[in-house]
């Protein structure tokens, strides 16, 4: 797993019909965090030693804290190796946002700016 990016975020591409079940996956447990927010969830996958992951943890749970109904689940890339490849991640940090269904609608690979992260929240209400 690489550090990579800029933070931009993308519109996701549609899927192959082979994206994780985000809502039942979130709903389980298994990944820790309290399943899936109200309005959206932010879902970043990190690894220890990353110091930009570090960012990106403080900058979505400030934004969770800030916009009702978003929640911020962070899962350990190196715990989940199944799960990095069925989801196409190439490179931590990577924040998928994910609808109020747990539809992936977007994704940000690198540190996202608060405000980067606002904007595309706000693009999806």
């Amino acid at each position: 797993m690489t550090e990579a990016g800029d933070g931009a975020v993308a519109e996701s591409a549609a899927g192959d019909g082979s994206a994780p079940d985000w809502a039942r996956l979130l709903a389980s447990g298994a990944l820790g965090g309290e399943g899936l927010g109200e309005r959206a969830t932010l879902v970043q996958f990190s690894t220890a030693f990353c110091q930009p992951c570090r960012a990106t943890r403080r900058v979505l749970d400030q934004v969770a804290g800030l916009v009702p109904g978003v929640a911020h689940v962070e899962i350990d890339a190196e715990d989940h190796l199944a799960l990095v490849r069925a989801a196409g991640i190439e490179a931590t940090p990577t924040v998928l946002f994910l609808d109020a269904t747990g539809h992936e609608v977007r994704r940000a690979s690198g540190a996202p700016h608060r405000d980067q992260v606002l904007t595309a929240l706000a693009r999806m209400f």
